[in-house]
Protein backbone atom coordinates (compact mmCIF):
# COMPACT_ATOMS: atom_id res chain seq x y z
CA UNK A 1 0.00 0.00 0.00
CA UNK A 2 1.53 3.30 -1.16
CA UNK A 3 -0.93 5.58 -0.39
CA UNK A 4 0.59 8.54 2.01
CA UNK A 5 -0.85 9.52 5.12
CA UNK A 6 -1.54 12.86 5.70
CA UNK A 7 -0.96 14.86 8.70
CA UNK A 8 -4.44 16.10 9.34
CA UNK A 9 -2.70 19.57 9.93
CA UNK A 10 -1.10 18.70 13.36
CA UNK A 11 2.33 18.76 11.72
CA UNK A 12 5.23 17.79 13.42
CA UNK A 13 4.02 15.87 17.13
CA UNK A 14 6.26 17.72 19.63
CA UNK A 15 4.38 16.47 23.36
CA UNK A 16 3.73 12.42 23.83
CA UNK A 17 1.30 11.33 21.62
CA UNK A 18 -0.82 8.20 22.62
CA UNK A 19 -2.74 6.28 19.57
CA UNK A 20 -5.17 3.36 20.11
CA UNK A 21 -6.04 0.67 17.26
CA UNK A 22 -9.30 -0.93 16.72
CA UNK A 23 -10.66 -3.62 14.31
CA UNK A 24 -13.96 -3.04 12.43
CA UNK A 25 -16.11 -5.97 12.31
CA UNK A 26 -15.45 -8.27 9.38
CA UNK A 27 -19.62 -10.12 9.13
CA UNK A 28 -20.74 -6.49 8.75
CA UNK A 29 -21.26 -5.09 5.31
CA UNK A 30 -18.72 -2.24 5.08
CA UNK A 31 -16.57 -0.78 2.02
CA UNK A 32 -14.68 2.26 2.13
CA UNK A 33 -16.98 4.23 -0.48
CA UNK A 34 -19.98 3.47 1.93
CA UNK A 35 -17.75 4.90 5.17
CA UNK A 36 -17.09 7.63 2.91
CA UNK A 37 -20.51 9.05 2.64
CA UNK A 38 -21.51 8.31 6.03
CA UNK A 39 -19.02 10.17 7.93
CA UNK A 40 -19.25 12.88 5.09
CA UNK A 41 -22.96 12.96 6.06
CA UNK A 42 -22.86 12.76 9.57
CA UNK A 43 -23.76 15.67 11.80
CA UNK A 44 -25.28 15.49 15.39
CA UNK A 45 -26.49 18.54 17.54
CA UNK A 46 -28.33 18.35 21.37
CA UNK A 47 -29.12 21.36 23.54
CA UNK A 48 -27.88 21.85 26.42
CA UNK A 49 -29.12 24.44 29.11
CA UNK A 50 -26.81 25.78 31.56
CA UNK A 51 -27.46 26.22 35.19
CA UNK A 52 -27.71 30.18 34.10
CA UNK A 53 -30.76 29.50 31.97
CA UNK A 54 -28.50 29.83 28.50
CA UNK A 55 -29.19 27.19 25.97
CA UNK A 56 -26.01 26.09 23.76
CA UNK A 57 -26.13 24.04 21.14
CA UNK A 58 -23.61 20.99 21.52
CA UNK A 59 -22.06 19.35 17.89
CA UNK A 60 -20.51 16.09 17.21
CA UNK A 61 -19.26 16.11 13.47
CA UNK A 62 -16.23 14.84 11.00
CA UNK A 63 -14.20 17.21 9.86
CA UNK A 64 -11.35 17.44 7.15
CA UNK A 65 -12.77 14.22 6.03
CA UNK A 66 -10.31 12.51 2.88
CA UNK A 67 -10.08 9.20 1.44
CA UNK A 68 -6.97 8.69 -0.41
CA UNK A 69 -6.81 5.45 -2.51
CA UNK A 70 -8.11 2.95 -0.18
CA UNK A 71 -7.39 5.19 2.88
CA UNK A 72 -9.61 7.48 5.12
CA UNK A 73 -8.84 9.91 7.63
CA UNK A 74 -10.52 12.86 9.14
CA UNK A 75 -10.78 14.17 12.36
CA UNK A 76 -13.79 13.56 14.91
CA UNK A 77 -15.03 17.03 16.98
CA UNK A 78 -17.59 17.19 19.49
CA UNK A 79 -18.66 19.49 22.00
CA UNK A 80 -19.00 19.29 25.52
CA UNK A 81 -19.41 21.15 29.00
CA UNK A 82 -17.09 20.79 31.48
CA UNK A 83 -18.58 21.99 34.65
CA UNK A 84 -16.08 23.71 37.37
CA UNK A 85 -16.28 25.02 40.82
CA UNK A 86 -15.66 28.91 41.29
CA UNK A 87 -15.66 30.51 44.61
CA UNK A 88 -18.61 28.80 45.07
CA UNK A 89 -20.71 28.93 42.18
CA UNK A 90 -20.78 26.65 38.87
CA UNK A 91 -18.90 28.08 35.89
CA UNK A 92 -19.88 25.91 32.67
CA UNK A 93 -17.34 25.98 29.50
CA UNK A 94 -18.33 24.92 26.02
CA UNK A 95 -15.57 22.98 24.75
CA UNK A 96 -14.44 21.56 21.34
CA UNK A 97 -12.35 18.41 21.27
CA UNK A 98 -11.05 16.77 18.02
CA UNK A 99 -9.45 13.33 17.47
CA UNK A 100 -7.53 13.05 14.00
CA UNK A 101 -8.50 9.12 13.06
CA UNK A 102 -7.52 7.01 10.16
CA UNK A 103 -9.59 3.89 8.24
CA UNK A 104 -6.78 1.15 7.04
CA UNK A 105 -7.25 -1.93 4.99
CA UNK A 106 -4.78 -4.63 5.97
CA UNK A 107 -4.66 -7.89 4.75
CA UNK A 108 -8.47 -8.83 5.10
CA UNK A 109 -9.17 -6.77 7.90
CA UNK A 110 -10.05 -2.26 8.23
CA UNK A 111 -8.37 -1.17 11.64
CA UNK A 112 -9.08 2.22 12.73
CA UNK A 113 -6.31 4.33 14.44
CA UNK A 114 -7.43 7.25 16.62
CA UNK A 115 -5.09 9.64 18.09
CA UNK A 116 -5.61 11.35 21.25
CA UNK A 117 -3.30 15.03 20.95
CA UNK A 118 -2.45 15.84 24.43
CA UNK A 119 -4.77 18.67 25.69
CA UNK A 120 -8.01 16.80 25.38
CA UNK A 121 -10.07 17.29 28.76
CA UNK A 122 -11.84 14.19 29.11
CA UNK A 123 -9.14 11.91 29.29
CA UNK A 124 -6.95 10.03 26.32
CA UNK A 125 -8.22 6.92 26.88
CA UNK A 126 -12.15 8.05 27.11
CA UNK A 127 -11.89 9.48 23.83
CA UNK A 128 -10.27 7.20 22.06
CA UNK A 129 -12.86 4.51 23.16
CA UNK A 130 -15.72 7.38 22.70
CA UNK A 131 -14.85 8.19 19.22
CA UNK A 132 -14.55 4.00 18.12
CA UNK A 133 -17.75 3.71 19.59
CA UNK A 134 -19.16 6.79 17.78
CA UNK A 135 -17.64 5.43 14.19
CA UNK A 136 -19.48 2.23 15.23
CA UNK A 137 -22.87 3.73 15.11
CA UNK A 138 -22.10 6.19 12.05
CA UNK A 139 -20.48 3.47 10.02
CA UNK A 140 -22.44 0.11 10.98
CA UNK A 141 -25.15 1.54 12.60
CA UNK A 142 -24.72 -0.41 15.36
CA UNK A 143 -22.90 -0.74 18.96
CA UNK A 144 -19.50 -2.62 19.46
CA UNK A 145 -19.25 -2.94 15.56
CA UNK A 146 -15.58 -1.55 15.96
CA UNK A 147 -13.51 -3.87 18.92
CA UNK A 148 -10.52 -3.20 20.87
CA UNK A 149 -7.18 -5.72 19.49
CA UNK A 150 -5.12 -7.57 21.75
CA UNK A 151 -1.87 -8.51 21.30
CA UNK A 152 -0.52 -11.76 22.87
CA UNK A 153 1.97 -11.12 25.78
CA UNK A 154 4.31 -13.50 23.90
CA UNK A 155 4.47 -10.93 21.18
CA UNK A 156 5.91 -8.42 23.60
CA UNK A 157 8.40 -10.47 24.90
CA UNK A 158 9.96 -11.61 21.59
CA UNK A 159 9.34 -7.60 20.47
CA UNK A 160 11.88 -7.20 23.60
CA UNK A 161 14.27 -10.19 23.48
CA UNK A 162 14.71 -9.87 19.47
CA UNK A 163 16.69 -6.43 20.75
CA UNK A 164 16.86 -6.32 24.79
CA UNK A 165 18.98 -3.24 24.06
CA UNK A 166 16.31 -1.01 22.38
CA UNK A 167 13.83 -1.40 25.02
CA UNK A 168 13.95 1.35 28.05
CA UNK A 169 10.82 0.00 30.47
CA UNK A 170 8.67 -2.76 30.86
CA UNK A 171 5.58 -3.07 32.71
CA UNK A 172 4.19 -6.52 33.98
CA UNK A 173 0.68 -7.59 35.03
CA UNK A 174 -1.51 -11.19 35.38
CA UNK A 175 0.92 -11.66 38.87
CA UNK A 176 0.69 -14.38 41.25
CA UNK A 177 1.95 -12.18 43.44
CA UNK A 178 -0.71 -11.27 46.20
CA UNK A 179 -1.53 -8.27 46.42
CA UNK A 180 0.71 -7.05 43.75
CA UNK A 181 -0.89 -5.81 39.98
CA UNK A 182 1.85 -4.65 38.42
CA UNK A 183 5.55 -4.51 38.72
CA UNK A 184 7.96 -2.05 36.51
CA UNK A 185 11.47 -2.81 35.01
CA UNK A 186 13.67 0.09 33.53
CA UNK A 187 17.21 0.16 31.67
CA UNK A 188 19.24 -1.72 29.48
CA UNK A 189 19.96 -5.05 29.35
CA UNK A 190 16.63 -6.60 30.97
CA UNK A 191 16.62 -9.92 29.39
CA UNK A 192 19.69 -10.05 31.13
CA UNK A 193 18.79 -9.60 34.37
CA UNK A 194 17.25 -12.06 37.48
CA UNK A 195 14.38 -9.84 37.66
CA UNK A 196 12.96 -10.17 34.23
CA UNK A 197 13.29 -14.16 33.97
CA UNK A 198 11.33 -13.56 37.68
CA UNK A 199 8.45 -11.05 37.16
CA UNK A 200 8.12 -13.47 33.58
CA UNK A 201 8.14 -16.41 35.29
CA UNK A 202 4.99 -14.90 37.61
CA UNK A 203 3.44 -12.35 35.34
CA UNK A 204 2.76 -11.17 31.71
CA UNK A 205 4.54 -8.71 29.72
CA UNK A 206 1.61 -5.87 29.55
CA UNK A 207 3.94 -2.89 28.00
CA UNK A 208 7.16 -2.52 27.03
CA UNK A 209 8.75 0.70 25.99
CA UNK A 210 11.78 0.87 23.37
CA UNK A 211 13.34 2.48 20.36
CA UNK A 212 12.38 1.65 16.80
CA UNK A 213 15.35 1.70 15.89
CA UNK A 214 15.04 1.73 11.71
CA UNK A 215 12.55 4.93 12.60
CA UNK A 216 14.67 6.67 15.08
CA UNK A 217 11.49 6.95 17.35
CA UNK A 218 10.70 5.79 20.82
CA UNK A 219 7.18 4.65 21.65
CA UNK A 220 5.58 2.49 23.97
CA UNK A 221 2.88 -0.19 23.47
CA UNK A 222 0.69 -2.11 25.44
CA UNK A 223 -1.14 -5.35 24.71
CA UNK A 224 -4.79 -3.61 24.52
CA UNK A 225 -2.19 -1.63 21.44
CA UNK A 226 -2.07 1.46 22.60
CA UNK A 227 0.81 2.96 21.12
CA UNK A 228 2.60 6.31 22.66
CA UNK A 229 4.98 8.25 20.80
CA UNK A 230 7.70 9.75 22.78
CA UNK A 231 9.75 11.37 20.62
CA UNK A 232 9.78 14.34 17.87
CA UNK A 233 8.29 13.27 14.91
CA UNK A 234 5.32 14.05 12.97
CA UNK A 235 1.81 12.76 13.02
CA UNK A 236 2.08 10.83 9.46
CA UNK A 237 5.42 9.20 10.12
CA UNK A 238 3.43 8.05 13.62
CA UNK A 239 0.79 6.20 11.66
CA UNK A 240 3.32 5.52 9.18
CA UNK A 241 5.11 3.17 11.72
CA UNK A 242 1.88 1.75 13.36
CA UNK A 243 0.77 0.47 9.65
CA UNK A 244 3.84 -0.99 8.53
CA UNK A 245 5.48 -2.41 11.69
CA UNK A 246 2.07 -2.46 14.39
CA UNK A 247 -0.13 -4.11 12.12
CA UNK A 248 1.59 -7.53 10.63
CA UNK A 249 1.77 -8.73 14.95
CA UNK A 250 -1.75 -8.12 14.91
CA UNK A 251 -2.06 -10.41 12.35
CA UNK A 252 -0.07 -12.77 14.25
CA UNK A 253 -2.72 -12.90 17.33
CA UNK A 254 -6.19 -11.94 15.76
CA UNK A 255 -7.87 -14.82 14.17
CA UNK A 256 -11.56 -13.73 12.57
CA UNK A 257 -14.05 -12.19 14.98
CA UNK A 258 -17.74 -13.36 16.22
CA UNK A 259 -20.05 -10.46 17.52
CA UNK A 260 -19.75 -10.33 20.66
CA UNK A 261 -21.44 -8.35 23.21
CA UNK A 262 -18.30 -6.57 25.00
CA UNK A 263 -15.66 -4.70 22.96
CA UNK A 264 -12.85 -6.61 24.67
CA UNK A 265 -12.22 -9.68 22.81
CA UNK A 266 -9.22 -11.85 23.99
CA UNK A 267 -7.33 -14.41 21.62
CA UNK A 268 -4.61 -16.68 22.24
CA UNK A 269 -1.19 -16.43 20.54
CA UNK A 270 -1.53 -18.82 17.25
CA UNK A 271 2.21 -19.07 16.19
CA UNK A 272 5.76 -17.54 17.10
CA UNK A 273 6.20 -13.92 16.28
CA UNK A 274 9.22 -13.81 15.83
CA UNK A 275 10.16 -14.26 11.89
CA UNK A 276 7.68 -11.38 11.58
CA UNK A 277 9.62 -9.29 14.36
CA UNK A 278 12.36 -9.85 12.34
CA UNK A 279 10.76 -8.66 9.15
CA UNK A 280 9.39 -5.52 10.41
CA UNK A 281 12.54 -4.71 12.04
CA UNK A 282 11.41 -4.36 15.45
Amino acid sequence: MDNKLADCGLGEVKLVLPAKVFQIQTEDEFTIDSAVQRLKDFHDETSYETVSGETIPLVSEVLELKQEGNIVRGIFSRDFIARRSFRRDIVETPITEEAPFWIIPFEDQYYVIVTAPSGTSSGKKLITNHVANALSAILLQRAWGIVEVELASETLKEMHESNPQASKLIWFDDLDYPSVQKLCLAGSGLADTKLYQEYLAHGKIWYVVFEVQHRGIVVGITRKCVITLFSKSTLEEFVTHIREDVFPLLELTQEPKTQQSTSVLRQERSEEPTAQLERVGL
